[in-house]
């Protein structure tokens, strides 16, 4: 602890793990929505097409993303062959954006689901009453469906956050130097240095903010549906 480089690891990982955790929800949030109130029949056959590509193994999911964003992978490649760049983009893979962009895709079934669950919840003669009191559609969204999923938007947040913080795979993977979490850290201390001691403080150092953090969102957030409601 008396290190700062592990503090500043850590507030990196918590940042880039925010980061994920608002890509996946607004990404998931309008599929979700979708077939919640959009697909009236088989929406069980459209859940499963949206999560057959997470069946497959996290490690190899975690690779396309390598392939594609790599010097000659198919967005260089693509890039290239219409013109819109004559030499490979080196700055698409080994940083913090790409480890983003892959935890974001590896998680985004786990946010679907629970997002999907809380709108589908929804008693529909609450927005038909929205409606003939003559709120438009936005509004009825903003007034109520928002506020009404929350409870999924919340579980969706929590699914995501939380684990994404320890990642050290996909880190090690697409990150680079300059995409090393705090996983990668604990790792390192139980896997080739060790330092079992070091690595079991800075994973309660880990635990204690992590709770203390989704203690203080979920206040947040129970404040803010009182004054909704």
């Amino acid at each position: 602890f008396s290190k700062p480089i592990y503090g500043m690891i850590l507030f990196k990982s918590i940042k880039i793990s925010g980061m994920v955790t608002l890509a996946t929800v607004l990404l998931a949030y309008p599929m979700a929505y979708f077939i919640a109130f959009r697909i009236k029949t088989n929406k069980l056959v459209w859940l499963i097409l949206i999560t057959v590509p997470f069946w497959t193994s996290y490690l190899l999911r975690v690779f396309a993303w390598k392939v594609m964003l790599g010097y000659n992978g198919v967005v260089n490649s693509g890039l290239k062959s219409i013109g819109l760049i004559s030499e490979p983009l080196e700055f698409l893979l080994y940083n913090p954006t790409a480890v983003t962009l892959t935890l974001a895709h590896a998680w985004a079934a786990f946010a679907i689901l629970p997002i999907y669950v809380s709108l589908e919840k929804i008693d529909r003669s609450l927005l038909e009453a929205a409606r003939d009191l003559g709120e438009n559609a936005f509004m009825t969204f903003v007034r109520v469906t928002l506020p009404l999923s929350l409870p999924g938007v919340i579980a969706a947040s929590l699914l995501v956050f939380i684990p994404t913080v320890g990642d050290y795979v996909t880190p090690t993977l697409v990150g680079g130097p300059s995409g090393i979490m705090i996983g990668n850290i604990i790792q390192s201390m139980f896997g080739k240095a060790f330092n079992w001691p070091l690595g079991a403080a800075i994973s309660v150092m880990v635990m204690l903010t992590i709770t203390a953090m989704v203690c203080v969102f979920l206040w947040g957030t129970h404040q803010f549906r009182r004054r909704v409601a």
